[in-house]
């Protein structure tokens, strides 16, 4: 399939020959939620310390005789049926809260996710995303003359000057191909693509 390919001013001077396999294929939807929850899931590091009946302070002395009283039996206060007791299930620091997402579902999700944005028209192609210096203005620049106020711009190499000159724009993000993951796909309106890029994506994925 071809991608439009854009100049400096946001014309699409001609196209680039991509390949149907990553740009071209169905939406799955319920993959692609799959390895996005995935992709957060296993970002998530364990960082609660909670207390079980063992661990919690409390007296093991009984707070009342077994019969007689009218209550319910109870062995001591730490038990989690009580204020104050230890959790029957506690939350720990080492808790796994990885998903199993295997390379194929992962790599067909990627493409799925790439494929609706160039149906919906919201992938472009660029030859290049540089700057001679290391200024923000110029990126605002840019992007404005792109018509884009909010974007992921993928590139096979991001230098020091386009790094500083896109830090500072708060709905800008400037990520290499090889980092590329779903999550930064689905949350961005618009993404812009390296000619370069596009060729990576496609040795990654394919």
């Amino acid at each position: 399939m071809d991608l439009k390919l854009l100049n400096e001013q946001g014309q699409a001077t001609s196209t680039v020959s991509a390949s149907d396999d990553v740009f071209a294929r169905e939406y799955n939807e319920a993959l692609v939620h799959q390895i996005v929850v995935a992709f957060q899931a296993n970002a998530r590091g364990g960082n609660r310390a909670q207390k079980d009946r063992a661990t919690v302070k409390h007296s093991t002395k009984k707070p009342w005789k077994q019969k007689g009283t009218g209550r319910a039996r109870a062995g001591m206060t730490s038990s989690p049926l009580w204020r104050g007791g230890g959790r029957t299930f506690p939350n720990s620091p080492d808790e796994n809260f990885t998903h199993k997402v295997n390379k194929k579902m992962y790599r067909g999700g990627m493409k799925s996710i790439l494929s609706q944005l160039v149906r919906e028209d919201r992938l472009a192609v660029v030859d290049s995303f540089t700057f001679d210096s290391p200024k923000t203005k110029q990126a605002a620049a840019r992007l404005k003359a792109l018509g884009l106020e909010s974007a992921l711009v993928i590139t096979d190499q991001v230098d020091e000057n386009t790094f500083l000159a896109t830090r500072n724009l708060p709905k800008v993000a400037v990520i290499e191909s090889r980092y590329v993951d779903p999550y930064v796909l689905v949350y961005f309106k618009n993404v812009i693509v390296t000619k370069a890029a596009v060729a990576e994506l496609e040795e990654m994925l394919g």
